[in-house]
């Protein structure tokens, strides 16, 4: 029986980057997403029900190989391929095929383990003079080290980071859920999240606070023991 992939454009969860850039797209808010995709690699796309088909279930891809159909599917639904020899992974070479392209307001997705990128798009953006947004996802195992480069992204998903946490007082403007929270960290970050809102159907609280991250006991993901190494395993819920 041959594999077909599945391209569902249904929302998933509520504050996905993928759901906020299919938003962004639709309502011409950015000209091009740069994300990744299994069996792809890096892709730009303007095709906002591509963008999340791709990123609505499978994210943080540290590495991939070509797989004919899903490369075929990508290129019928508008999407460019970075490299469709290699899949390769690259997002601060995605985001300048991108500005190549005449493309002016993009928004990317950056990996935590891929972090330095972030500081990478970001001179890449003043020298170019373009509007990138950047959304950090999939932090649960950074370091330290990364929080610096982190701290220049638009709009971040704090995944199960105790790291993150610790660190939002000082840097967010604005955060959405409580298990797993995603923080604005930039105006530009914080209209593009409100623009996206206006479009759920969900019933919504909002209110001020004096500090982030606002929490709420049992709901915040808890750490198993450190394994052998002395590094945390992934956090349970």
């Amino acid at each position: 029986m041959l594999w077909k992939p599945l391209f569902d454009a249904e929302p998933v969860v509520a504050y996905g980057a993928s759901e906020m850039m299919q938003v962004w797209l639709k309502r011409g808010l950015i000209d091009c997403a740069v994300v990744v995709c299994e069996g792809a690699g890096t892709i730009l796309t303007s095709n906002g029900n591509l963008v999340q088909a791709i990123g609505a279930r499978l994210t943080g891809i540290i590495k991939t190989s070509p797989i004919p159909e899903i490369i075929t599917r990508i290129k019928k639904e508008g999407g460019i391929i970075l490299d469709e020899k290699t899949a390769l992974i690259d997002q601060v070479v995605g985001v300048k095929k991108a500005l190549s392209l005449g493309f002016k307001r993009v928004a990317v997705s950056v990996a935590g383990f891929q972090s330095k990128a972030i500081s990478e798009i970001r001179s890449l953006e003043a020298s170019e003079k373009a509007d990138i947004l950047i959304f950090s996802v999939c932090n649960t195992c950074i370091g330290e080290i990364d929080v610096e480069h982190i701290a220049k992204a638009d709009i971040v998903c704090a995944s199960a980071s105790k790291i993150l946490r610790n660190q939002m007082d000082r840097m967010a403007l604005l955060q959405l859920g409580v298990a797993i929270p995603v923080f604005a960290l930039t105006n530009k970050g914080k209209r593009l999240i409100l623009a996206y809102l206006e479009t759920l159907k969900d019933k919504l609280v909002i209110f001020r606070i004096g500090k982030l991250p606002y929490e709420v006991e049992g709901k915040s993901p808890k750490l198993k023991p450190k394994d052998n190494n002395g590094q945390h395993m992934f956090a349970k819920f």
